[in-house]
């Protein structure tokens, strides 16, 4: 059986030795390989693989990434203290993604940590924006709406004279939105997302390569579209979603999102076999992103039990939910209920 055996626990992709690896690292910095590879194209490569939805292999260079980050602050340089912020930032958002949220809180507020000692507002404003999204999730919505709402405000204090400061702010503006949206403050949400949009109108189709954070007009487009079913609106989503097509969007990460998004805007509406539809395409973008989120295996869990008879659920299920121990048990037991 390959290495990244699926957790029975958790139904994920990511193996067991992996998130031990990445949990030990964090509690114990393991010595640096000493590899040659200059540390930004290394975390350029990290970036790439979260964007492309191999989740299994980010947590697998995560530990060495973390360990050769920490060896360079030794000069402390403010570029370094920036670059170990972008590391541990970026293993929060993965471990957002596959539901560690306890772990995530940790290496978001380390971000949050390292990139003050940078005195890089930029950084800072990711840095918040990665911990606002771990609070969101912890159930702590208001806290994490002051918290972004901050540094939203730090970065606005800048002027927005450049693309790179107007995409942090649009960028913040989104994440808060969707915050307010999940904690069912419908006006707040739908100023924000509206302010948001403003704010990116002028940003380019395509981000350019490097900045750190890559919103683009079609972005926000997205961010509407889970606006709306967060507040319970799917038929806005689904006209917000309609307005979009996955070519807008540079990587597969986001591409999967799209879709992931309509699916719960469909899901939401009662249409099983939009749902379905929408989180094939999902699938078939990026595995990870249907099979390494809890909220979008649960949704096909729920699609096989209610409706395993509309067209592609069942081929659904069988693909997302016959990949680990917990999920296969499952998935026979629902069959053997149903004949």
């Amino acid at each position: 059986m390959r290495r990244r055996t699926l957790l029975a626990a958790a139904g994920l992709a990511a193996s067991t030795s992996l998130l031990l690896g990445l949990e030990s690292a964090l509690a114990d910095m393991p010595t640096p390989s000493g590899s040659s590879v200059p540390l930004d194209v290394r975390l350029s490569r990290a970036r790439a693989l979260f964007d492309t939805g191999r989740y299994g292999d980010l947590l697998e260079v995560l530990p060495d990434l973390l360990a050769t980050a920490h060896a360079r602050l030794r000069d402390h340089a403010e570029k370094d203290y920036a670059h170990l912020s972008a590391c541990y930032s970026l293993t929060a958002q993965v471990l957002v993604k596959i539901g560690r949220y306890d772990q995530a809180r940790l290496t978001a507020d380390r971000a949050g940590l390292y990139a003050e000692l940078s005195g890089s507002p930029l950084a800072s404003a990711a840095a918040a924006r990665e911990l606002g999204i771990v609070l969101r999730h912890l159930n702590q919505a208001d806290t994490a709406q002051r918290l972004v709402l901050k540094a939203t405000s730090r970065i606005e204090a800048t002027g927005l004279h450049t693309q790179a400061h107007a995409a942090a702010y649009a960028q913040l503006l989104c994440t808060t939105s969707y915050t307010a949206a999940r904690a069912g403050d419908r006006d707040q949400a739908l100023s924000l997302i509206g302010e948001a949009a403003r704010a990116a109108r002028d940003l380019p189709a395509v981000a350019p390569t490097g900045r750190l954070f890559a919103i683009t007009p079609a972005s926000v487009g997205l961010y509407q579209v889970g606006v709306h079913w967060a507040l319970g609106d799917a038929g806005a989503a689904i006209r917000a979603g309609g307005r979009l097509h996955q070519e807008q969007f540079t990587t597969a990460e986001r591409r999967a999102r799209l879709h992931t998004d309509m699916a719960r805007a469909w899901w939401q509406w009662g249409k099983p076999e939009q749902t379905a539809q929408s989180l094939s395409a999902a699938f078939r973008v990026t595995p990870a992103e249907v099979r390494d989120r809890p909220s979008m295996r649960a949704i096909v869990e729920e699609l096989y039990r209610s409706h395993p008879r509309v067209g592609g659920v069942r081929e659904l299920a069988r693909t997302v939910l016959a990949s680990g121990p917990r999920s296969a048990r499952g998935l026979g037991a629902v069959q053997g209920t149903r004949g």
